[in-house]
């Protein structure tokens, strides 16, 4: 299918091809009449002047072909009327052959010398247009600040310019389109639109499928980032294939100028996504750290309350020292969950300095695991240490909060009597160790959410948590400079692992007995 374009209107584009030859011949008509009423008045020779000037005239305002058929009507008419004998193309003097000659020639330079600059001028007035409306359309797009208000003013210019319905398409992180904007006439092939987004080039439908279906798509976005792509459709207007290349050189033009407003839009919008998020968890933060320093205060209290009642005289019923054991023990689970909270808003406040010493792995896994024992009394712990485990250079505390909590985890969402693994290995220039338990796993589609504030690997589960555990260990990892990673195991349960790089650790030189 051959491009169809709208370009400005040149002077002989007013007029169609049948009416550019009959205003042709009416214009040497004229020049005929003058040089009728002058015959007898002036010399033969300047009769040819009047067909020149004839000539000219056509040649500037119809056009190289008109004038051509101008040059052959005036001077065969110039030799039929005037040269001797007359009413005859029969030339008897050597003389007026050569005037017919000189006259030929001077008659085609110049209607070609005045329809190239003729067709020069309309070149630069057409350049000319389009630079002042793309002009405009840098002006209007730099004041765009979303994706729909380029939209109008891009389709606005594509119409005004070219004639052509057009339509961007957005593309999601996948690369796929999403609905169509309501309103659109344009039928979009999204095969071809995601082609041209990924090779990066303007694809062309060669396939004549009727109206209604775009014909160019142009790639919108830097060559590392699409972001969409620009349909078209220009009108069927019957022009030449110059007008096509204009045409198409206008568009890419266009999509080239959208291409960076979409970017900046796009900058602006992850910016702004940005500071907002930001601004939602320095908001979090602060009323978790209010909330955990005031609240710890009455747990405290209630804590002792609950161990003054063991301790009255007489002892109380059994049934009331039940009660009293088992508010003890949901006081001092309420002050872990708000231990968590002050952890965590002090974790994200970045007030927490770690204390790095060089620790044997094997030491804090060891400390966890007797920091643990009550909570792992219905879960036996399998032990896999790597021989040749280094030093690392950790805040111990911290590790061992981190360790304590994937241990915790592992024990409430498991059955009980199941193995929990706890491994360690050395990974390149880091160790791994990993917590594996016999549960459900975490059947989460994006195991990167666990990680998050209040987010629970099982959100129906019966298990006691407020969500703040794996944020708190991604934390202290991270201020570690290590990484963390939660899965599902091939059989059945979930994983989590992480890495602490090795450094250099000091030389530990051997005492001499």
């Amino acid at each position: 299918m051959p491009l169809n374009a709208f370009r400005p209107p040149s002077p002989t584009d007013r007029f169609s091809r049948t009416k550019r030859y009959e205003l042709t011949l009416l214009v040497c008509a004229i020049a005929w009449l003058i040089t009728e009423a002058l015959y007898s008045k002036i010399a033969t020779a300047n009769l040819a002047m009047i067909f020149l000037l004839a000539v000219l005239v056509v040649a500037v305002n119809l056009g190289r072909n008109p004038a051509i058929f101008a040059v052959v009507l005036c001077v065969g008419a110039f030799d039929f009327l005037y040269v001797p004998p007359r009413f005859s193309f029969v030339i008897n003097d050597f003389q007026y052959l050569i005037t017919l000659a000189v006259m030929l020639v001077t008659a085609i330079v110049t209607a070609h010398l005045a329809a190239s600059l003729r067709e020069k001028a309309h070149d630069a007035q057409r350049r000319e247009t389009n630079t002042y409306a793309l002009y405009d359309l840098t002006r209007a797009l730099a004041g765009a600040a979303t994706w729909a208000e380029a939209q109008a003013h891009v389709t606005s210019f594509l119409q005004r310019q070219l004639g052509a319905q057009s339509l961007m398409l957005r593309a999601d992180a996948d690369g796929e389109f999403g609905a169509m904007a309501e309103g659109s006439a344009l039928r979009i092939d999204r095969i071809l639109a995601r082609v041209a987004m990924k090779s990066h080039e303007f694809v062309r439908d060669v396939e004549d499928r009727g109206t209604g279906f775009a014909m160019v798509y142009l790639p919108l976005g830097a060559p590392n980032a699409m972001v969409g792509v620009l349909a078209l459709r220009f009108d069927d207007h019957p022009v030449d294939d110059d007008a096509a290349d204009e045409a198409l050189a206008l568009a890419r033009t266009t999509a080239s100028l959208v291409s960076v407003v979409l970017d900046r839009i796009q900058f602006a919008e992850a910016v702004q996504a940005a500071e907002v998020e930001n601004q939602t968890e320095r908001l979090r933060n602060s009323i978790l750290s209010a909330l955990s320093h005031d609240v710890r205060t009455p747990l405290t209290a209630m804590v002792g309350l609950a161990d003054s009642l063991f301790l009255n005289k007489p002892p109380l019923p059994a049934s009331a020292l039940e009660t009293a054991q088992a508010l003890r023990e949901q006081a001092e689970r309420l002050s872990a969950m708000v231990s968590n909270l002050l952890e965590m808003a002090r974790l994200r406040a970045g007030e927490v300095q770690l204390r790095l010493e060089w620790q044997p792995v094997e030491e804090v896994i060891g400390a966890s695991l007797k920091l643990m024992g009550a909570s792992l009394v219905k879960h036996p712990v399998k032990l896999s240490l790597a021989q040749d485990l280094p030093l690392v250079n950790i805040d111990a505390v911290l590790i061992e909060r981190v360790l304590c909590n994937l241990l915790d985890n592992a024990a409430k969402y498991s059955p009980e009597g199941t193995v929990i693994d706890l491994a360690a290995r050395r990974v390149d220039h880091a160790v791994e160790i990993s917590v594996t338990d016999r549960g459900s796993g975490f059947k989460s589609s994006n195991p990167a959410d666990l990680f998050r504030m209040f987010v629970r690997g099982r959100s129906e589960s019966s298990a006691t948590g407020t969500g703040l555990g794996l944020a708190i260990c991604k934390s202290i990892i991270d201020a570690h400079g290590g990484t963390i990673f939660a899965e599902d195991c091939a059989g059945a349960g979930g994983r989590v692992r992480f890495t602490i790089q090795l450094g250099d650790p000091p030389t530990i030189e051997e005492e001499v007995a």
